[in-house]
Order: structure tokens, then C-alpha cells, then sequence
């Protein structure tokens, strides 16, 4: 059982040689030439992806970019104290930035489409889950470096730690003034970076690569000193955006469950509910369909909040007047996506009285008729329109009738001029169909 769980674990298993995977990692760092120009394209998708709001472009820039080298080359360079390589997978690291915050901001200033979608705001407050999702995945990326068969971690290595989506966010921040959004998104960015390049440091110590030279204790310390101190600070905000973040959902839920043995289980009918969380005092705002509250339930229900464990919250109703305003908002907001069906109508509604303009009672045409001319066997009233040279036409209404013989030229001029009458309409046709 002990050699099996060996084996099991075993990372040495399918290892490639040391030196020929250190060969590729170096081979992977620069960014000059054909790498370059992928980035800017990389970075050029993901950006398109975060403005339309569209995750399947946003994947697709991920597993363009070359972002990862430079990055994975830092780890292997601190495990093996290779100052020199470290020096340089640093410099192209930043090289890549820079020419990715360039592409992204210069992108996002001149993109006609300002509207906050909900892909980039996601990349604007970092926790501690992405510290997770970067170290774990750096873990996966690193084993499938290391390995014979690379397999399929490294594609899905880049759409997981995600470093493209942060720097493009950290554009449009920059692109829009939005300095809040820069430095949430930059931050995403060093996190993945940071904790992508602990993970290499782990696996490539883990597997004993020797190393470059030798380093006395001393160095050796500062670098694990600087490791440590590095997680520390990027442990510390992270952990604090988590908090935050499990407490903001905790207040949600808590305000659904007030809101609920409240309000709804009593018939009361929400139409409109907001929370305020970053303010303070915290706000809850609501609004009915028609149930009114005094300013005596108010209060009420504002000393119920803390029975159900809120602090420095308050509750708002919003009625009369303002419940006026709220629901000339929202027939504004209705009225406004209306606009294209409210047009279609009012076409529709041109068209069909134009056609009911143009059209005739022909059963009650020819029960008349008939009385006056008894060989009238059936007829037919309509308007043509008849198109001549030089782009010319004419509208004629045109009554077409059957009988066993033609009426003589006196009966035809009788019936045109009672037809002429009887049909408000200055051209009147009258041809006849044996």
C-alpha cells in the first residue's frame, strides 16, 4: 500500500529532463518579433471580448496569449538562483505589460461603447478565491511543463489564472479616468502573476533541480524572505476583499429573509427593492404595488432590523410621491423600448386604413346593380394602378362585370355615371367579360 500511494504521487513519473525543460522555459520568455505581435492581437480580442460582454472571446485571447512564460521562468529562476534569467523573464514581464496596458487603453478610448459590462467588472475586485485559482492552477501549469507529454493542463492553465481579461480591465480604467477599476484589475493581474510564479517555485524545488551555482545561506534566506513577504502582501488585501465579500452576500440573503416573513408572507406585493451596502448607514429601499405605510410602521420596522442581527442599517419605503416618480421611471423606461414596436403599429394602422380606403363593398356593388341591369351576372370592383413612360402612373378604379351580352353604349354610359355616384372616385373604368 505504501509503494502504491508512492507511485501514486509520484511527480518523477513522465518527468522530462531537467535541462531540456529549463531549455524551453528560457525559450519562452522573450518578446520581441512574432511573440509581441501575438500579445497585441491577444490583448486587442480580449479587449473586443470585454466590451461586448462575450466570454467565448474572451477564452479565445486567453489561449492566444504568450503571457505565461515570462511569468513560469521567474519561479524556475528563484528555485534555481538564477539571477541572471531572473533578471531577464522580469524585464520581458514587463515589457508585455506595458505593451498590453498601451494596446488596451489606446483600444478602450477609442471604442464608441463606454457601458460597464459585467465580464470586465468582474476583474475589478480581486480575493481571496483568486489567489487560490492562481496558485492551484500555477501548480497544474507547472507539472504539465515539467512532464514528457505536456498534455492538456496548459490551455486550460491560461483560461483559469486569466491574465489577459485584468490588463485590459486596467486599460479601460485608465482609457475612462476609472482609477478604482485600474488598480482593482492591476491588482487581479499581480496576483496571478505573483502566485503562478510561487507555484513554480514549489513544484521546481519539490522535483530538486539543482541549482545554477551556489548560493550561501544567506541568499538563500532573502529569497525565501521575499517569497514569504510577497504572499503576505497579496494575502492580506485578498483575504480582505473575501470578507467583504462573504459579508455583503451574508446582508443580501439576511435583507431576503426580512423582506420575505415581512412583507410577502403578509400579501404585500414588491415592485422595486435596492440595497445599499458600502454606504452608511446601510440602506434598504422598498416600494408596493399598493400597500402604504405611516411613519409609526416605519419606525416599527426599523427596530425590527435588529432582531434580525442588522446594524447600522435603515429601511426606506418609498410611497406616494415618490412611488409616483419610481413608476413614471419605469413607464419611461417602458415607453422608450416601446418606441420601435409603437412605430410598427402606427404603420400597420396607416396601412390598414389606406387599404380599407381603397377597397369596396362588391357584393352590395352588385345586388344594386343587378336591380338596375338584370344581365349583369357578377362584377368586381378594385383600383390599379397603371405605369406609363418616363416613370409616370395612374390610379384608376376599374369595375369589371360579366353578362350574356355586352350592355349597348347607352346602358354602359348609364351604368358608368351611376357608378361615377355611387363610388367617389373621378376615373371610373367599366370593362366588360364574357
Amino acid at each position: 500500500m505504501s509503494n502504491f500511494l508512492s507511485n501514486l504521487f509520484n511527480l518523477h513519473i513522465g518527468e522530462d529532463d531537467n535541462k531540456k525543460t529549463l531549455e524551453n522555459v528560457k525559450n519562452n520568455i522573450s518578446f520581441t518579433g512574432s511573440n509581441l505581435w501575438i500579445l497585441a492581437c491577444a490583448i486587442l480580442v480580449a479587449s473586443v471580448g470585454l466590451n461586448v460582454n462575450s466570454t467565448a472571446v474572451i477564452i479565445g485571447a486567453m489561449l492566444i496569449s504568450p503571457l505565461m512564460g515570462p511569468i513560469v521562468a521567474s519561479g524556475f529562476a528563484l528555485a534555481i538562483y538564477d539571477f541572471d534569467l531572473l533578471k531577464k523573464a522580469l524585464r520581458n514581464l514587463l515589457i508585455a505589460t506595458i505593451v498590453s496596458l498601451f494596446v488596451s487603453t489606446i483600444y478602450f478610448f477609442i471604442s464608441p461603447f463606454k457601458e460597464v459590462q459585467s465580464e470586465l467588472l468582474a476583474r475589478t475586485s480581486p480575493n481571496i478565491y483568486d489567489i487560490l485559482i492562481a496558485f492551484f492552477g500555477g501548480l497544474a501549469g507547472v507539472i504539465a511543463v515539467t512532464r514528457v507529454e505536456k498534455g492538456n493542463p496548459i490551455p486550460g492553465v491560461a483560461i483559469a489564472t486569466a491574465l489577459m481579461p485584468p490588463l485590459c480591465t486596467a486599460g479601460d480604467g485608465l482609457a475612462t479616468g476609472n482609477f478604482k477599476f485600474f488598480f482593482g484589475a492591476l491588482f487581479l493581474y499581480c496576483i496571478n502573476c505573483v502566485f503562478i510564479c510561487i507555484a513554480t517555485f514549489v513544484i521546481v524545488k519539490y522535483l530538486k533541480y539543482p541549482a545554477k551555482a551556489q548560493v550561501d545561506i544567506k541568499h538563500q534566506k532573502q529569497v525565501k524572505y521575499g517569497i514569504t513577504a510577497i504572499v503576505f502582501l497579496m494575502l492580506i488585501p485578498g483575504c480582505y476583499f473575501a470578507y467583504n465579500l462573504f459579508k455583503q452576500q451574508q446582508f443580501g440573503q439576511s435583507v431576503s429573509m426580512f423582506i420575505d416573513k415581512e412583507f410577502t408572507e403578509k400579501g404585500n406585493t414588491i415592485i422595486y427593492k435596492k440595497t445599499y451596502y458600502n454606504s452608511s448607514p446601510r440602506k434598504i429601499e422598498l416600494a408596493f404595488l399598493s400597500s402604504e405605510f405611516s411613519d409609526e410602521e416605519l419606525n416599527t420596522y426599523n427596530r425590527k432590523l435588529k432582531e434580525y442581527g442588522f446594524s447600522n442599517t435603515v429601511l426606506t419605503i418609498k410611497q406616494s410621491n415618490s412611488l409616483q416618480n419610481l413608476k413614471n421611471d419605469i413607464l419611461n423606461e417602458v415607453s422608450k423600448a416601446d418606441i420601435f414596436v409603437t412605430e410598427k403599429d402606427k404603420r400597420i394602422n396607416e396601412l390598414e386604413n389606406k387599404i380599407a380606403s381603397d377597397s369596396f363593398n362588391n357584393k352590395q356593388i352588385f345586388n344594386e346593380a343587378k336591380a338596375i341591369f338584370p344581365v349583369i351576372k357578377a362584377l368586381s370592383v378594385s383600383k390599379h394602378t397603371f405605369y406609363f413612360a418616363k416613370d409616370s402612373m395612374v390610379i384608376n378604379t376599374v369595375l369589371l362585370y360579366k353578362a350574356d351580352k355586352k350592355l349597348v353604349n347607352t346602358d354602359q354610359q348609364k351604368f358608368t355615371n351611376w357608378l361615377k355616384q355611387k363610388l367617389p372616385k373621378d376615373s371610373i373604368m367599366v370593362i366588360y367579360k364574357n
